[in-house]
């Protein structure tokens, strides 16, 4: 029997890949899902240069239409008015998107489906589309992001919360917090690919030239550079151990002037998902150099697993879901802890330990979690029809 389709609010498909990708990736392994790029959270700025690209690009790729993208995954951008909190916009959203889906099922012969969201500021559109149940799949505390409004989005999630079948939090503190609004919350955490970051471990793998012209000892970071990294406590490492050579992947999205000038310092620009595991065999120790401050108590970093799926040793600053895989890495309190802890990293990086590492997240991967989530879709599914 066919499984159910999905149609899907989510992150832009072409950005660096986070849950969204992982999850939905998977699902269309197995049914239809339809991947709805993001709706407007924030007004763009139209000084911006960056928004207004945006706006093109979201433009042309409503005109293509949706786009097979792998297995049985569609891609389309729908048309809104990036007006997120004004009445009028949203009024007139409702019945754009409405039409756009109706018309989308149709050439996509979608007839009955779940809706799941990954944004927080859909509610206007749950129960008005037809769906069998509505899912939140939730990756983060959105009103602690400094660039919205945290009244605004706490209201449109609050909505949302009240009208969704079922809500996943990737963390047990933001779970915890959602439950509070809808009972039906549940835990799922992050998984990882780890066939994809074990070629790390693969002697055939070779390290990019990039990294492999730089000296040992390689201490590794990859992800947006956004404010919530700490640059600060970079350029601490950087001065404390100049000999070794500290590595950012990423696109630069914040302020970087702490350690743009340090010459151990090497920002090696963003990089594909698929090149990451390469990147991980050319680093001596993986680090996670995260600001804490309150809304690193809902974040559940990707990177963790897959550095450790990739063999690396791990450093944190106290994030506390990196708490608890204290027993696989080391987690610091303060700058002089963190080039401390790196100091006994580096000497836990010989192919036994690697391989440890590794083995170790074997059953963390982001089938086994989906699976996981859609069983618990099902129950809920069976008990909504049978009422």
């Amino acid at each position: 029997m066919a499984l159910t389709p999905i149609v899907a609010f989510a992150k832009d498909w072409h950005e660096d890949p986070t849950s969204n990708h992982h999850v939905l990736r998977e699902l269309a392994k197995t049914r239809r899902v339809l991947w709805l790029n993001s709706l407007a959270t924030r007004t763009p700025k139209l000084s911006s240069g960056r928004d207004l690209g945006k706006i093109k690009r979201k433009l042309g790729e409503f005109v293509q239409g949706p786009k097979n993208v792998e297995n049985d995954l569609w891609v389309m951008s729908p048309l809104v008015l990036p007006l997120p909190h004004s009445p009028i916009a949203r009024a007139i959203n409702r019945q754009v998107l409405r039409a756009t889906i109706r018309g989308l099922r149709m050439k996509l012969g979608i007839k009955d489906f779940q809706l799941w969201t990954f944004l927080p500021n859909v509610a206007d559109y749950v129960g008005t589309l037809g769906e069998q149940l509505a899912v939140y799949y939730c990756v983060d505390e959105w009103s602690m992001f400094s660039y919205l409004d945290k009244a605004q989005t706490q209201a449109a999630e609050g909505k949302l919360l009240e009208r969704v079948d079922a809500v996943f939090a990737i963390n047990h503190a933001l779970a915890d917090a959602k439950r509070l609004q809808n009972q039906s919350t549940y835990v799922s955490p992050h998984g990882v690919d780890h066939a994809m970051f074990a070629r790390a471990l693969d002697d055939h793998t070779v390290v990019p030239a990039d990294l492999a012209s730089l000296p040992h000892p390689r201490i590794g970071f990859y992800g947006t550079l956004q404010t919530w990294v700490d640059f600060e406590l970079i350029a601490h490492v950087a001065k404390k151990r100049p000999a070794w050579s500290i590595v950012l992947l990423g696109q630069q999205l914040a302020d970087v002037s702490a350690i743009k000038d340090l010459p151990n310092v090497h920002l090696l620009g963003q990089k594909r998902h698929d090149e990451l595991p390469a990147y991980c065999k050319g680093f001596d120790v993986g680090v996670i150099p995260y600001r804490i401050d309150e809304r690193m108590a809902f974040v559940n970093p990707l990177k963790l697993r897959e550095y450790l799926s990739a063999g690396l040793p791990v450093v944190s600053t106290a994030v506390p879901e990196v708490k608890r895989y204290s027993n696989m890495c080391a987690v610091a309190e303060t700058p002089d802890e963190f080039v401390a802890a790196i100091d006994r990293a580096l000497q836990e990086t010989g192919p036994a330990a690697r391989g440890a590492r590794s083995v170790a997240m074997k059953n963390e991967t982001w089938a086994a979690r989906v699976a996981d989530v859609t069983r618990t879709v099902d129950e809920i599914a069976q008990r909504k029809s049978a009422r």
